[in-house]
């Protein structure tokens, strides 16, 4: 029994007795005596009441969340259709503004060569093993676009020709191709020769106008067009400007090498001259 007055067990229940004790005396001096077990059952129940409690809203505010799951999905739903609608509209602007810029230079192109039929093209892809930069554009024989059809640029320059054409597309052979030929002619001079691409020059952009006579008085900065003859091309088409002239191989003529004054490689628009 001795042992039992030694251990914590006892010494828990003094404890509590003392509390209780406490708890009497306060409530007695207080005239709140006949209160006092319920102020105990209250005290003592109120950590499990703010449990409970915490529970209950959890549980609330979990619930809660669950029935707005539906909603917070067709919010979702709702904005990437926005989104989308917002998307197309910013393609459709830009689409737009392209044309309204691309009609602006087909005042200014119509005005220098009335006579002409333009069709306003964009560019909408490339050959990456192309090293001589041709195009595919997005307008075709529906469109009135023929094999053999000249591409100028915005400003009237010279680009290339149609190769192959289909309903509503057509590829283009530039100025930059080897196989590209066109008779030429220096402006100021008035020496005549073929304009054609090199793989020598088409990384830097240039085109070259060769079979000039060794007298030639071309010189750099002249200015280079179409002729016309051989009917492919019409005529006085502007091309570029000379940079330098170099002796031909052969040593019996010279060639220029020639700066187009519009880039293949880099252009975004243009515009097919036609037949009809």
């Amino acid at each position: 029994m001795k042992d039992f007055f030694d251990t914590w067990k006892f010494r828990i229940l003094i404890a509590v007795a003392v509390f209780l004790v406490g708890v009497m005396a306060y409530a007695g001096a207080n005239g709140r005596l006949t209160a006092a077990p319920q102020e105990i059952l209250s005290v003592a129940a109120a950590p499990f009441q703010k449990a409970a409690a915490l529970l209950s809203g959890g549980a609330s505010s979990l619930w809660e969340k669950y029935t707005r799951i539906d909603d917070i999905i067709a919010e979702n739903e709702q904005l990437n259709k926005e989104n989308a609608e917002l998307r197309q509209q910013m393609v459709d602007y830009d689409r737009i503004k392209a044309e309204n810029e691309a009609y602006k230079a087909l005042t200014n192109i119509q005005a220098q060569r009335p006579e002409m039929n333009y069709v306003s093209s964009f560019v909408i892809g490339r050959d990456p093993l192309d090293e001589f930069w041709g195009f595919t554009l997005d307008k075709g024989t529906l469109d009135g676009v023929a094999v053999n059809d000249t591409i100028v640029s915005d400003e009237g320059y010279l680009l290339g020709m149609v190769t192959e054409a289909d309903l509503t597309s057509c590829k283009v052979m530039t100025i930059l191709h080897p196989s590209f030929n066109a008779a030429g002619v220096v402006s100021r001079t008035r020496d005549n020769g073929i304009i054609t691409g090199s793989s020598e020059y088409a990384a830097e952009g240039y085109c070259l106008l060769t079979n000039l006579s060794r007298s030639t008085l071309t010189e750099k900065n002249d200015q280079v067009i179409t002729t016309g003859l051989g009917g492919v091309f019409p005529a006085d088409v502007l091309v570029g400007v000379v940079q330098e002239l170099v002796p031909e191989a052969s040593g019996k003529s010279t060639m220029a090498v020639i700066k187009p004054g519009a880039d293949p490689r880099t252009v975004k628009h243009v515009f097919i001259i036609t037949e009809s």
